[in-house]
């Protein structure tokens, strides 16, 4: 039986859910069950950040942050589960973005794969920038297979790993909160 980890990266699935899927809540760990089916999951690895917050933090600003903290708190009670929190600025055009997010995710692909620790590893995510460590995990002999929605997506991402699997209403349907 595969070993088998999960890498989720929760910004791209929370845009998915929210566009795709009326922002329905998902028990992410029947998520993450449902991707492994027949295979051994060692453990999931969600990637996120926390909400921005000014130096004098807004109203919405503590509110956001709050709920994002139970949310975290609640999946770092799961079996089998890592967070791994990078952090949120603002650019210059005031829009909002993750750094080390993408830094930690390529980091783990590659150091459990080079380590042997895993035969595949799913990732949930439509970034490219992933795609020189799924690469390097691929040379290393680890099946590499990415989860995506087919109207947001990498085609470079999807193309380079081994396998492929479409977010689609039934796997949502299977991993509701409820």
């Amino acid at each position: 039986m595969d070993r088998v980890v999960v890498l989720i990266d929760n910004s791209y699935l929370s845009k998915i859910l929210k566009k795709f899927y009326n922002e329905v809540s998902i028990n992410l760990l029947l998520f993450s069950d449902n991707l492994c089916i027949g295979c051994n999951r060692i453990q999931t690895y969600i990637y996120d950040s926390m909400p921005y917050q000014s130096g004098i933090p807004t109203f919405d600003e503590r509110r956001r942050y709050s709920r994002k903290d139970k949310y975290i708190n609640a999946i770092k009670k799961l079996d089998r589960f890592t967070v791994k929190l990078g952090r949120c600025q603002k650019n210059k055009e005031g829009e909002f973005i993750q750094k080390g997010v993408d830094v930690e995710f390529a980091l783990d692909l590659t150091e459990l794969s080079n380590s042997k620790t895993i035969d595949k590893a799913i990732i949930v995510s439509g970034d490219s920038d992933f795609v020189p460590a799924v690469k390097r995990a691929n040379k290393l002999g680890t099946i590499t297979q990415n989860v995506y929605h087919p109207q947001q997506f990498s085609y470079h991402l999807r193309d380079i790993c081994r396998e492929n699997r479409i977010i689609d209403q039934q796997l949502i349907d299977n991993s509701l909160l409820y």
